[in-house]
């Protein structure tokens, strides 16, 4: 029970940032006894319409006990929280506690009554249902369980509010009113209904950022040069199609009404008659708040902050920073910076370029975001000279506000974008954007590149939850949610290249033919290494000429052996032995020709000193070529059609839902092969191949394109390859993806009461380790049997504990120095008798000191088998983490773990036990019998199960683990309890604070 001051202690935990329907944001917080002239200015702009339907009847304004009840809440039976923007309410919500009877009550009556009122300007917006989310975590953490609310039937937005949560209700009709009960505990339907409309605000908040129809750049000097004149020039020679003004309050009366390289020139954004929707802010640090303020007062939805000296520049810089977004956020407004390179969106319909790269890229299908000025700059460059066209580009800066997380959701939705490239340097969110990214990567392709990944530290100018997780289990994380994960920005090119014009290969099974007998070796080599399964490689000789590299092409990609097809290619030898290159325009339309009559099947190229050929190709994406003849030799390939598609179970590999599939449209059946993690790649680039199919003469959306890219090594190649590969797999895999468990010897209530009840015996609010008892106690209750270890103080100890336990045994120090280290000899198995005992416990004390320091235990012995170690840990930036490992050196030295995200399904747990390189020593390696894998993977189930169900477990060791050919041994456990931890994911939809 809360004492009177503690139900009036503010509550500032309550207060949160939110991203509306429209991708405005507003801030929730409680209403306090200071509002009640911003409740009375509230009330006074709501439609008598919206009034009545609050109190059934006329109420034209409040009175004065109306206002104190409105602002005085006791934060325990009676809250009120408000929305606003700008400091001023724009919709409220109220909950009283009640009884059975409908009256005013206090805890433990756990019912409430909830009202909502939004000023009409602002319904339609998602008000109410943010709010709706807000108020109900509040009141499950005030231990109210239930709402109630009285609804007129006209009022059809707040019942649609209601019944649209996802919520388990109960609805009635009464003397006129509507009355809706429902409980407060998500559901699977509330969470996703959640989800769903965080998906759509965050997506149109970015929307607004690359979408706009005027833009004005503030700091625009009066003469050529400066930051604020180039975004201005790139945004003119775009052919931005909005309308464009140039800001800068040190234009003089004169200037003023003037206009800088053509566009109006004004010196305050409130000088603008139309609207503003995008704001480029280019001016120093210091009058960036001026800025933001009249940007605010005049209403502009979107601000992109180029401006430096934020939090990349020390502690007053990130103080400076922190200003900043509190400042944009109370105007409803978000940033995307500061610090930032800026955006581009290559869309006809919009041609924005406000960034600083002076020349645009090709309107492509490639979305890009980075974190690095630096890095956009180059990968810019880099994607230019290689032909690769983009759909936007947007380059985050210090990524104050606008994440990669929001850019995500605009991407998992945008027709345009069919691949996603990231450059990250830090993850904010790590358990939302693997979420995200899970999601995303059903629909479309996802490549990342992490930067700092070994520093540990996150890049100057980064606010970021701290993780204890190390890279490669992060790594391996965004791996099992679909990311394409590589080392280099070179690799994320290569594979960006190849999967937004190539489709996705059914399989690992690769074709290799070209000119060159080594350069083919090198291949199948390469493919061996990166776990592709190739072909022999096919040796067309030196001499062979286009024509034959179309014949094998078009017959590789007939045969229903291979899965895609590596053309290699070095200068050829003429018959009079000279040697020299074939024209790069003919080979490269004779590949083109070859792959267009078999467009369900990947194809690359890899060209040694056959620069002419590259620039046939990436000439090629500026062409539109003749529509594709038949083809020699490729009578087995036609193009598909997508009712053919469909009936043939293949669909194209990376189109979001509901767009028809392409020409280049993959298979998606037949099986593939894990591929390890591929080493970096070389960093030299190249150009390299876009070769479009033919296009319609008119029609809505983007040409059809099928585009062959070249890379300058085989090992590049293949790399990129086996990624797509790879994703290929998990596309497959994702349709299916398994469920949990449910294991009915589960004692998950008797577990959560004795987990409470340790938790107060501990008293540490930091939590504690189990004594081996009581954690023995709570893994059986879940399943989990753990071997009993009688401790053995002295040798007469030992044997009275070998007589209770039965013969054979086994003497093991506890020591922390000598635990689960066999290797050291701190173990002392198969003892028979009490002789063999007696002898092995003096030799222990003889070799490693006292009893008293060794903590010998004796254990029953375990039929022999493989020992292996399951651990699962709740991370507060990744969330809860499941790790499978071979015990002693393949894990502790060798890093040969896997990992999975909890709560982890019966296909996960088969995966991570295969995931590891030294998964072959449980199947019978080398002639060793197979041991019992389902067993395991039982036990990670159930080892899952417990830390999802009951968060306060923060973390479990069992090692070893023993897996014999039947059945399995835990011969040693650790449990940890602690307080659990804030779960964000499952709370309402909130901004991270400033």
């Amino acid at each position: 029970m809360q004492t009177p001051s503690e139900r009036q202690a503010y509550p500032s935990h309550w207060e949160a940032d939110v991203v509306l329907r429209d991708g405005g944001t507003a801030r929730i917080r409680p209403i306090t006894a200071e509002d009640a002239d911003r409740l009375v200015s509230f009330y006074e702009q709501v439609s008598d319409e919206s009034k009545y339907y609050r109190f059934f009847a006329p109420y034209p304004r409040l009175s004065a006990k109306d206002v104190h009840r409105f602002t005085h809440h006791d934060q325990v039976d009676r809250v009120g929280l408000a929305a606003t923007v700008g400091g001023e309410f724009i919709a409220t919500v109220r909950f009283d506690r009640i009884d059975s009877r409908g009256m005013s009550a206090s805890a433990p009556a756990d019912e409430a009554e909830v009202a909502f009122l939004v000023q009409d300007a602002h319904q339609g917006r998602g008000v109410a249902s943010t709010l709706l989310e807000h108020i109900a975590a509040v009141a499950r953490e005030r231990g109210i369980r239930r709402f109630a609310a009285e609804v007129l039937p006209a009022n059809t937005k707040m019942i649609k509010v209601f019944t649209d949560a996802g919520y388990q209700q109960k609805r009635s009709f009464e003397d006129g009113v509507v009355r809706l009960e429902f409980d407060l505990e998500p559901t699977d339907r509330s969470l996703a209904v959640q989800r769903a409309r965080e998906q759509r605000a965050e997506a149109r908040s970015v929307q607004r950022l690359l979408t706009p129809g005027s833009v004005a750049v503030i700091g625009v000097g009066r003469t050529p040069g400066g930051v604020g004149r180039s975004v201005l020039r790139n945004l003119r020679e775009a052919g931005f199609t909005g309308r464009l003004y140039a800001v800068n309050s040190a234009f003089g009366e004169g200037e003023e009404g003037g206009e800088v390289d053509g566009v109006p020139a004004y010196r305050s954004v409130r000088d603008i008659d139309g609207p503003v929707e995008l704001a480029v802010v280019t001016v120093p640090a210091e009058r960036v708040p001026q800025a933001v303020a009249e940007c605010g007062e005049r209403g502009v939805l979107g601000l992109v902050v180029i401006s430096a000296g934020y939090a990349e520049s020390g502690p007053e810089g990130r103080e400076r920073q922190r200003e900043l977004v509190r400042q944009a956020r109370s105007y409803g407004t978000r940033i995307l910076g500061p610090n930032a390179f800026g955006v581009i969106n290559t869309s006809p319909d919009v041609r924005l370029n406000a960034s600083l790269a002076p020349r645009p890229p090709a309107r492509g299908r490639i979305g890009l975001f980075t974190q690095s000025g630096a890095i956009g700059i180059a990968l810019l460059s880099g994607l230019h000279r290689r032909g690769a066209g983009l759909s936007t580009f947007v380059s985050a800066g210090n990524r104050a506000d606008v994440s990669g997380n929001d850019v995500l959701q605009y991407w998992y939705e945008d027709p345009d974008t069919d691949v996603a490239l990231m450059y990250l340097e830090s993850i904010g969110n790590p358990r939302k954007f693997t979420r995200l990214a899970r999601r995303a990567a059903t629909a479309k392709p996802l490549v990342v590149v992490q930067g700092a990944r070994h520093s540990g530290i996150a890049p100057t100018g980064h606010a970021v939850q701290a993780t204890r997780l190390p890279h490669a289990t992060v790594s391996a994380l965004l791996r099992q949610a679909g990311v394409i994960r590589v080392d280099t920005v070179t690799e994320m090119v290569d594979a960006g290249l190849l999967l937004a014009g190539q489709p996705l290969p059914s399989g690992p099974r690769v074709a290799i033919l070209g000119n060159s007998e080594s350069l083919g070796l090198l291949t199948y080599d390469a493919c061996v290494a990166d776990g592709l399964r190739p072909l022999p490689a096919r040796d067309l000789t030196t001499g062979a000429t286009p024509d034959d590299f179309r014949g094998a092409l078009a017959e590789a990609l007939s045969d229903d052996a291979c899965d895609a097809v590596i053309v290699t290619a070095i200068p050829w030898v003429g018959e009079d032995g000279a040697t020299g290159s074939p024209e790069g325009e003919e080979l490269a339309a004779a590949l083109r020709e070859a792959a267009a009559g078999c467009p369900a099947k990947p194809v690359a190229v890899v060209h040694v000193e056959l620069g002419g050929l590259a620039e046939a190709l990436a000439a090629a994406t500026r062409t539109r070529p003749d529509a594709a003849a038949p083809v020699p030799g490729g009578e087995g390939c036609a193009h598909p059609s997508p009712s053919s598609q469909l009936r043939s179970g293949r669909e194209g590999p990376h189109r979001p839902a509901g767009r028809p599939p392409t020409a280049t449209a993959a298979s998606a059946g037949g099986p593939a092969a894990q591929v390890p993690t591929a080493p970096a790649a070389q960093a030299a680039t190249v150009p390299a191949v876009a070769v479009p199919a033919p296009e319609p003469e008119a029609g809505p959306g983007p040409a059809q394109a099928y585009r062959i890219p070249a890379y300058p090594a085989a090992e590049r190649a293949v790399r990129a390859l086996a990624e797509a590969v790879k994703y290929a797999q998990w596309r497959r895999d994702a349709k299916a993806p398994g469920k949990v468990h449910e294991y009915e010897d589960i004692d998950e209530s008797g577990v959560a009461r004795r987990i409470d009840e340790l938790l107060v015996e501990q008293g540490d609010p930091r939590g504690a380790t189990l004594a081996e008892g009581d954690a023995r106690e709570l893994l059986g209750r879940y399943g989990i049997d753990v071997r009993e270890a009688l401790p053995a103080p002295d040798p007469d100890a030992a044997v009275a504990a070998a007589r209770a336990l039965g013969y054979p045994v086994a003497l093991k120090t506890t020591a922390p120095h000598l635990r689960h280290r066999a290797d050291l000899g701190g173990v002392r198995l198969d003892l028979a008798d009490e002789e063999q005992l007696r002898r092995a416990y003096a030799e222990l004390t003889d070799a490693f000191g006292k009893p008293v320091e060794l903590r010998p235990v004796v254990q029953p012995m375990a039929p022999r088998g493989v020992d292996t170690v399951v651990r699962a840990v709740i991370d507060p930036a990744a969330g809860a983490v499941l790790s499978f490992g071979l015990a002693g050196a393949p894990s502790e030295l060798l890093g040969d773990t896997g990992h999975r995200l909890i709560p982890v399904t019966e296909r996960d747990a088969g995966s991570l036990v295969r995931s590891i390189r030294t998964a072959p020593l449980l199947f019978g390696w080398r002639g060793s019998a197979p041991v019992d894998t389902p067993a395991l993977e039982e036990l990670l189930q159930r080892v899952s199960r417990l830390v999802d169900d009951h968060p306060e477990v923060v973390a479990v060791s069992l090692e070893p683990v023993v897996v014999a050919q039947r059945g399995l041994s835990v011969l040693g456990a650790s449990v940890r309890l602690a307080p659990p931890p804030a779960r964000s994911d499952l709370g309402p939809r909130t901004l991270p604070g400033y």
